[in-house]
C-alpha cells in the first residue's frame, strides 16, 4: 500500500467514524459502515506494523542490535515553535 493509499484509507475511516457518530443512519447502513470501518482499521494497522518493522531494520546497528534514537522532527533543533505549550503569539 502506497502512502497515498494509506492516507486515503485513513480519510475514509475518519468519514465513516463521523457518519456513525452522528447516529442518524438506519441500522443496516450503520452495520455496513461499521464493517467497512473494521476492515479499513485492520488494513491500516497492518501497514503501520510493516512501517514499524522497516524503521526497526533501519535503526539496527552493525551488530544487528536495535539502538534507540530520540525522534527529532524535520528542522527540529530542540526548540519549540511559538504558540506551543501555552506560549502566546504576539498580536499585530
Amino acid at each position: 500500500m502506497s502512502m497515498v493509499h494509506f492516507e486515503k484509507a485513513m480519510a475514509d475511516l475518519e468519514r465513516i467514524v463521523d457518519k456513525l457518530e452522528k447516529g442518524d443512519l438506519p441500522l443496516n447502513e450503520s452495520l455496513a459502515l461499521f464493517e467497512k470501518g473494521v476492515k479499513l482499521a485492520r488494513v491500516l494497522r497492518e501497514e503501520l506494523a510493516k512501517a514499524e518493522k522497516k524503521v526497526e531494520i533501519l535503526l539496527k546497528d552493525e551488530k544487528g542490535e536495535l539502538r534507540r534514537e530520540p525522534f527529532e522532527p524535520e528542522g527540529g533543533d530542540g526548540e519549540q515553535a511559538a504558540g506551543d505549550e501555552g506560549e502566546e503569539t504576539p498580536k499585530r
